[in-house]
């Protein structure tokens, strides 16, 4: 990653000049520091065009250390593939990086890892690859039936396949990246007032409050955070679950008879058991932490006045 680059077009800046604020930073100078004192190394940039800039590297360097670990990660579990490779290298964003990583990192015990450890995975492999074409998957899965290792019917072996693919659904890069934006544009954030709570009164009025989540300002997310963590509100994401299913239906489901209907109850089983949960607790992160950062901005501007007036009447 050329990461004086992506700073130079993002801030419009001459690379010579990205450097010199990098060097400057790693120097151990202050923000201030180099807006009044370095001007000549920077193009005269404001402070707050360095702080940015600042936050911009940070990130940048942490996108580049997590691509290291995870391509270091994928090549000793021995599942790093030219592709696998290239997505690492083209990411641009944790997030998206984490998604690419997210289907090979190590899980705690869930119903998919009970099912591969009983020797499931190349039936759940096939079905989900929707390629059979003859016979029911009852036959298909009679196959896989393995006494010692405690699937005892078809209709177990199918059960576990069911649960493998259902994961699958969950982990899926193009699906994640699908619904959370769909989510962020559609859902809507609902608050479930707790009467009894003791602090109840503080926060009664989002007794009947539901707003979509692309249109919340920041004070009110924090309000709900505050009323959330002390017991007076339930918060919860409501979203059309038929509209959001059919949208990873349109990325896999397949017009094969035999494995239609099978394949569409994993997906939906994966979306809300797992996929659901997931990006709701993500996003919900995220609009914490933007919340945040504008609360500081806020703090900022009304800071500096008090900052600027003079301590004594007539007095600079």
């Amino acid at each position: 990653m050329d990461i004086i680059k992506i700073l130079s077009q993002t801030f419009s800046l001459k690379p010579e000049y990205s450097q010199n604020i990098i060097e400057l930073i790693d120097e151990g100078c202050t923000i201030p520091f180099i807006a009044r004192y370095r001007k000549e190394a920077h193009g005269t940039c404001d402070d707050t065009t360095l702080r940015d800039f600042a936050d911009k590297l940070t990130y940048l360097r942490s996108l580049e250390k997590r691509k290291e670990e995870i391509t270091k990660l994928l090549t000793e579990q021995g599942n790093m593939t030219p592709e696998l490779a290239e997505q690492v290298e083209k990411a641009v964003t944790l997030t998206e990086l984490e998604d690419i990583y997210r289907p090979f990192r190590p899980k705690r015990k869930t119903r998919a890892s009970v099912a591969i450890e009983k020797g499931l995975k190349p039936l759940a492999e096939l079905i989900w690859a929707q390629n059979i074409k003859q016979g029911t998957l009852l036959e298909v899965a009679a196959e896989y039936i393995n006494e010692e290792k405690g699937v005892n019917t078809a209709e177990e072996a199918l059960k576990g396949a069911g649960d493998i693919i259902a994961e699958i659904v969950a982990d899926d890069k193009a699906a994640r990246e699908v619904l959370r934006d769909f989510l962020m544009q559609k859902g809507e954030l609902v608050a479930e007032w707790v009467e009894k709570a003791e602090t109840a009164k503080t926060y009664e009025t989002y007794k009947d409050y539901h707003e979509p989540l692309f249109k919340m300002p920041s004070h009110r997310i924090l309000a709900i955070n505050r009323g959330e963590g002390e017991g007076a509100l339930k918060v919860t994401l409501r979203v059309n679950d038929e509209l959001c299913i059919g949208k990873i239906e349109e990325l896999y489901l397949k017009a094969n008879p035999v494995t239609h209907e099978f394949v569409k109850e994993c997906i939906k089983d994966g979306f809300e058991r797992l996929l659901l949960p997931s990006l709701e607790r993500e996003l919900r992160n995220m609009l914490t932490d933007r919340a945040n950062e504008q609360a500081i901005k806020m703090f900022e501007l009304n800071l500096k006045p008090l900052l600027m007036q003079p301590p004594l009447k007539g007095k600079p």
